[in-house]
């Protein structure tokens, strides 16, 4: 099943509650809230209180992405402000092990991401316990970057070592109607869409179309 998950770091961050609200109401399945901690990313986003205060006004399932270098610290604050699945990055973290069932602990979803130079295989070990993988198809920490194609065989090879477990596999990064088509072709199923959806409203259609365009191509 496609769901869509519009990157609230592409929203108004001055009317960030009635974007989010906008997107709900325009047939968005997830929020996506990217985590920026300026040392593993070169850039700041929002901490606990701002997703505690829009948690308040959405029933979006909450897909926070930690993209900081120490993703355990940030766990059990973002689980309480509301978030209902963790994605960590596998490139600052030794034991995932370890770390997924801490996330496990709080009653959430854990999922691990990987830039675009990082090897799919780092994942094969945990990934009989995982919701989801998130697969960046940009060097994360900016928003607005050109979608990179070569990363889908990344995709495919991590289907073909999932052994029936058909966990979700999310894409992010410079998709668009066009582009999740490409993505869902090769076992997307979690779109992750930013500058395609705040920039061009309405939202509904915008996500329709996505989703019309990933449905129409998904092979998971």
């Amino acid at each position: 099943m496609i769901k869509i998950a519009p990157s609230l770091l592409a929203s108004d961050f001055g009317a960030l509650r009635n974007d989010v609200i906008a997107i709900e109401k325009a047939g968005a399945d997830w929020a996506h809230i990217d985590i920026m901690d300026g040392h593993f990313v070169p850039n700041l986003s929002m901490g606990p209180d701002i997703v505690k205060a829009i948690r308040k006004d959405s029933g979006l399932f909450f897909d926070c992405h930690l993209m900081v270098t120490d993703p355990k610290m940030f766990v059990e604050p973002f689980v309480k402000a509301g978030a209902e699945l963790i994605t960590f990055h596998a490139e600052c973290v030794e034991d995932m092990d370890s770390l997924i069932d801490y996330i496990h602990s709080f009653g959430v979803k854990a999922a691990v991401a990987i830039k675009p130079a990082t090897s799919e295989e780092v994942l094969f070990p945990v990934l009989h316990k995982l919701d989801m993988v998130l697969v960046m198809s940009v060097v994360p920490g900016f928003g607005g970057q050109k979608f990179m194609p070569e990363v889908l065989d990344k995709v495919r090879n991590i289907r073909a070592h999932e052994h029936g477990k058909d966990i979700d596999i999310q894409m992010d990064g410079g998709i668009n109607a066009e582009t999740a088509a490409l993505a869902a072709e090769a076992g997307v199923n979690v779109l992750v869409a930013g500058s395609a959806v705040f920039a061009k409203p309405p939202y509904d259609e915008t996500i329709a179309l996505i989703r019309k365009n990933a449905e129409e191509k998904y092979n998971g």
